[in-house]
């Protein structure tokens, strides 16, 4: 039976991990991500878990922490947001390698500089090609769920990577709603007991982690890894369905929102998609056959999926919180492209740059780029194929 709770979206992912229970948690604060360890150490002070709590001093120890405890067989955690992610980048390509199932929520932040402590997914676009499964959340409810549901897939032994869980800074971890938990029974039924294969204190069956690998097999190694993320696609998709039976609440690879019969549509992550849906419900109230298409894995990126789902658009636009620098477009824009290329006759696709910094978005941004859309529709034509939305230019 779900308990239905008033929770921000960091009380929320702490809850789940007060709920999952792992062995270890190694935490540096960092706003706005702070709050999730500084919840979970009161649980650890008040005997709530049994969770060994490693305060460090910086959040590159934190991460290198996190992969020692996983590398020892122990179910292992640990939050961070922006710069604290960037802090860790050695590190969180060692944990992909060594495919440690590590959860880490990341409540996203513009990753400096300039300093800025709001939302934009600079921090964890930045890590998109590190190896770790990306999986983002549009609501506290479904931070929970992802987190809940993130132990599973990192341990599946045809997967054996690590997971991020991402959410808005502000905008979801520091705003309350309603939402439901499970009780914790279920939840620590749901994930079972974690019983790694190879841990290094096993002392009858010593091996070696993270030793020098060098032209003879980290090929090979890397080849895994890959066919590691393949995996993880199915696995997520059954995860969530076992997840759906128990909750009620179904989760994909990505949410279709009033696609089906849509002429023009956008493509977005996180927080947006709920202004998106009130922004397409505004538009069809006016008979505009507008739709959307939340993604909820990036990685692995479902791009087939998705070029299946958008085949029948005239025009879509691709809604990018950060910015790769590339002269082309943003880093959603460039897979949705990519996935999209070989459907004959497909859409026209567009890139649209917003949110940088925390910049606010509204359902008349949103709808701005519904409005191009229809031209593009109507004419074929392309004639902005990058817009900064919102910005003072």
């Amino acid at each position: 039976m779900s308990i239905r709770v008033g929770k921000t979206g960091n009380e929320a992912v702490a809850e789940a991990m007060r709920q999952i229970n792992p062995d270890v948690v190694a935490a540096y604060p960092i706003t706005p991500q702070t709050e999730i360890v500084q919840i979970f150490s009161s649980f650890v002070a008040n005997g709530k878990v049994d969770t060994e709590f490693v305060t460090v001093e910086s959040e590159h120890s934190a991460m290198s922490a996190t992969v020692g405890a996983a590398s020892a067989g122990a179910r292992s955690m640990t939050a961070t947001s922006a710069n604290g992610l960037a802090f860790m980048w050695e590190i969180v390509y060692i944990a992909a390698g060594m495919r440690l199932p590590i959860v880490m929520p990341v409540v996203n932040r513009a990753l400096s500089g300039p300093l800025n402590i709001h939302c934009d997914h600079s921090d964890t676009m930045g890590a998109r090609d590190s190896g770790w499964i990306q999986l983002f959340s549009e609501n506290a409810q479904e931070a929970y769920d992802n987190a809940v549901q993130a132990p599973r897939i990192a341990e599946n032994p045809d997967v054996k990577l690590p997971v991020m869980v991402t959410m808005d800074g502000f905008i979801i971890s520091h705003a309350m709603e309603v939402m439901e938990i499970l009780e914790d029974e279920k939840v620590r039924e749901f994930i079972g007991k974690y019983v790694p294969e190879n841990p290094l204190l096993d002392v009858d069956n010593p091996v070696t982690l993270g030793p020098v690998d060098l032209q003879d097999w980290n090929f090979e190694h890397k080849r895994q890894q890959a066919e590691a993320m393949r995996n993880a696609k199915p696995v997520i998709l059954d995860v969530a369905s076992e997840y759906a039976k128990l909750t009620g609440r179904k989760y994909g690879l990505f949410e279709e929102y009033k696609l089906d019969d849509a002429d023009i549509a956008i493509v977005v992550l996180g927080s947006t998609a709920g202004t998106a849906k009130v922004a397409v419900d505004q538009l069809r109230a006016k008979g505009v056959r507008a739709g959307m298409l939340k993604i909820r894995v990036f990685r692995p990126f479902p791009a087939e999926e998705i070029a299946d789902a958008l085949k029948h658009v005239k025009a879509v636009a691709v809604m990018d919180r950060s910015d790769s620098f590339n002269a082309v477009g943003g880093p959603v824009f460039v897979d949705v492209r990519s996935a999209l290329y070989d459907v004959d006759n497909g859409p026209k696709i567009v890139n649209y740059i917003y949110g940088i910094g925390g910049r606010d978005v509204t359902p008349d941004h949103v709808k701005t780029a519904y409005a191009d859309l229809a031209k593009i529709a109507e004419t074929g034509q392309v004639e902005n194929p990058l817009t900064y939305l919102g910005i003072r230019e």
